[in-house]
């Protein structure tokens, strides 16, 4: 429910221009911070000189505090104004964005993304909540809801255009000025044009379940990134599993106990959300985790311009946007687990393709067909989640079901980068070090190559041998490990999602209504 001065603003003189235009351009804000920094791995790796896992922890410095706080901020909006969450989630987003365009190090890169990651968080889901109570009817809400999804698309679309761009004709830095200006402008336009709303009736903030959760999943991506870096049997990678596990669990503890749980648990009682929900995570993961790998081959391992780069993820985004009003009669026509099953299906047979092209391959052309098919099934894949998710649980907990729904879907796309290049990276590292050992090098230069696969992993051989001609024999070497390492994360990729798409076509048979609860089934 809303106060009364919520509902008198909000719901009673309907969705204002104002509003509207804030919400909209509040997310695609959000979904340019959180995509411009895949188009830049190659000027990242070749300016900053990042080592081991420290290239993958620039897209999760974003990615974690979106996936981690997103329901926590949708909480804030409720009891406290969603316009003032749209009007400082830009403002932090664009501080972070400010400080990224500054960094003399790594270090302070992470600092700005996470900054900006944290401004993001409480955009997603306020944008959205803040267009939802002010519509007046469940038609103007469809409308509402297929124009949101959009203007996600678009900067989804935006992001590596305007990467692509500013980098060819400046700096990577100037990417991150303009999303710096564009933020200052949401934030304006929310301030003075949108209208506010809130919805505090039995709701309370849960500490503990943030607390938890929060820890549990930096431990786990830690772990994950960190790994092939530190070694799997290392101490600090042991210990960082083990606590997420117990932060895992004890947040699963908090929320059967809070009186007003982050999480609903119970909604994972209904069948076909609980399968929504996995193929959320699963197959969202499989989707990041291509267009991770597709940065870093186009980018640090080609080294070919960021144009290209952009272009290719043109077509991994921008289909999204331009296939909508087909998605939209699909979601009224067409069975869950078939649009899903369909979806997750075209993405493997992308990623499967993608994984036999030679990474001496350096031409756009044969990437447009495999990306395609990628681009084409997250298309499906992503709209169909949540119409799932949501149109299977009660009315009254639609709004946490999507919710959920989003939190599982940007944890897939957190794990993305950090499964892939742990799994690329590890299996790169091995097989430069075995081809190196086996080749006929002279003993100094398999020194030196070892020395600096030790120092900086396969990447930093693949910058060192271009950059050197003294290294320039290990360029191959480098090169066909990276190439083989990168075509194992597609296959990665391409397995998720044809065991998601598998899930969703065995157990989502037919089209399904809400349940009066969601232990019904």
């Amino acid at each position: 429910m809303t106060t009364e001065p919520a509902a008198r603003t909000a719901t009673g003189r309907g969705l204002t221009t104002g509003t509207l235009v804030a919400g909209l351009l509040a997310v695609c804000l959000a979904q340019i911070g959180l995509a411009i920094p895949a188009t830049l791995n190659g000027l990242f790796q070749s300016d900053l000189r990042p080592v081991g896992s420290q290239l993958t922890w620039i897209s999760d410095a974003f990615l974690l505090p979106v996936a981690v706080l997103e329901l926590t901020f949708g909480l804030l909006g409720d009891l406290f104004g969603r316009k003032r969450l749209l009007v400082g989630g830009a403002s932090l987003l664009a501080v972070g964005e400010l400080v990224s365009a500054t960094a003399s190090g790594i270090h302070q890169l992470w600092a700005g993304q996470a900054l900006a990651g944290l401004g993001a968080a409480a955009l997603f889901p306020t944008s959205l909540a803040i267009l939802a109570a002010g519509t007046t009817s469940p038609a103007q809400r469809a409308r509402v809801i297929a124009m949101w999804a959009a203007l996600l698309s678009t900067g989804g679309f935006i992001a590596p255009l305007l990467g692509g761009i500013t980098a060819t004709y400046g700096s990577w830095r100037w990417s991150f000025v303009v999303v710096t200006a564009i933020a200052a402008a949401s934030a304006a336009v929310s301030a003075l044009f949108a209208v506010n709303s809130s919805a505090p009736g039995g709701r309370s903030l849960d500490v503990a379940g943030q607390l938890t959760i929060g820890l549990g999943l930096f431990s786990l991506l830690y772990a994950i990134i960190q790994g092939p870096t530190d070694g799997w049997a290392s101490p600090s990678i042991v210990i960082a599993f083990v606590l997420a596990a117990v932060f895992l669990a004890a947040f699963v503890l908090a929320e059967k106990r809070a009186k007003s749980p982050l999480l609903r648990l119970d909604l994972f009682r209904n069948r076909a959300f609980a399968v929504a929900s996995v193929v959320a995570v699963v197959g969202m993961f499989a989707f990041l985790g291509t267009a991770y790998a597709v940065s870093i081959r186009l980018g640090p391992v080609q080294d070919q311009a960021p144009m290209r780069t952009a272009l290719a993820f043109v077509l991994l985004n921008g289909i999204t946007l331009v296939m909508l009003p087909l998605t939209e009669r699909l979601l009224t026509t067409a069975a869950p687990g078939l649009l899903l099953g369909a979806g997750l299906l075209l993405i493997a047979a992308g990623d499967y393709w993608a994984a036999t092209l030679p990474i001496t391959d350096s031409t756009f052309t044969s990437l447009i067909l495999p990306l395609g098919l990628v681009g084409l099934g997250f298309a499906i894949t992503v709209s169909s989640i949540t119409a799932t998710a949501v149109n299977t649980v009660p009315v009254h907990l639609a709004g946490m079901a999507s919710a959920t729904t989003n939190l599982l879907r940007d944890f897939g796309f957190t794990l993305g980068p950090a499964v892939i290049g742990a799994v690329a990276l590890s299996r790169a590292a091995n097989n430069f070090s075995d081809s190196l050992h086996d080749s006929a090098l002279p003993a100094a230069l398999k020194g030196a190559g070892t020395a600096v696969l030790e120092e900086g992993g396969p990447l930093a051989v693949n910058g060192a041998s271009t950059a050197s001609p003294k290294l320039a024999d290990l360029h191959p070497l480098a090169l066909d490990a990276l190439g083989h390492g990168y075509s194992i994360g597609f296959i990665v990729c391409g397995s998720a999602a044809l065991l998601s798409a598998l899930l969703a076509l065995i157990t989502l048979h037919s089209r399904t209504t809400p349940h009066a609860d969601p232990t019904e089934r």
